[in-house]
């Protein structure tokens, strides 16, 4: 009987979805936190935020954070332990992003099940580090006094939060980015909620 292979292991479908949960529920409530007070020249609609009010989004984004940390902890934790991360995201090499970035452009990337292209391991690899960046300069800006250190470290407060604001930035724009791939091909999606099947080196597909 052949070995069942899951494209997306279970562990990481559960961390995966948690982490959605979690950035959403922490950039809704971090634009409503922002809209308090604003240090550009524009606000967010109140319909895309998250707390209605002042305090409510601060709970909001407290609660979400915390879930968001220890998820984030046990995925890298897991990717380290189990290998995901040398299998999905290495090697890597400038190289092979700008030829990877040009066939993209060229619409002749091809798509390989179970396969991250060097654009994808480049873009996910980024989104964790913004991850741990804006969780960090979260702290700084939530306890700027008790973790003085960390807050000098980026500048002090304000620079702490307009860190925080281009780290968030920056994690929007992946999520726009991710979530428009997958409506381009809309068939990875049922293997993030499935497990999805990937193909024995015989060319038979194996369902988990």
């Amino acid at each position: 009987m052949a070995k069942r292979v899951p494209i997306h292991p279970l562990p990481l479908r559960i961390m995966h979805w948690l982490n959605a949960i979690a950035i959403v529920v922490l950039i809704g409530s971090g634009w409503e936190i922002y809209d308090a007070s604003p240090f550009l020249p524009f606000t967010f609609p109140q319909w895309l935020t998250i707390g209605q009010w002042l305090g409510g989004a601060i709970a909001w984004h407290l609660a979400a954070i915390w879930l968001l940390m220890l998820n984030g902890l046990f995925y890298l934790g897991w990717g380290i332990a189990s290998g995901h991360f040398r299998r999905k995201f290495l090697p890597l090499s400038p190289r092979a992003v700008l030829r990877d970035t040009a066939a993209a452009l060229r619409f002749r990337l091809p798509h390989e099940v179970g396969v991250y292209n060097a654009v994808q391991r480049l873009l996910y690899l980024g989104v964790i580090a913004l991850g741990i960046l804006a969780v960090l300069s979260g702290l700084a800006v939530w306890k700027p006094v008790q973790l003085w250190w960390l807050s000098d470290l980026f500048g002090g407060f304000f620079i702490s939060r307009v860190v925080h604001f281009c780290a968030m930035t920056g994690i929007v724009l992946f999520i726009a980015v991710h979530v428009l791939l997958v409506a381009l091909v809309p068939r990875v999606l049922p293997a993030m909620i499935t497990g999805g099947r990937l193909p024995e080196p015989d060319g038979r597909e194996v369902r988990p």
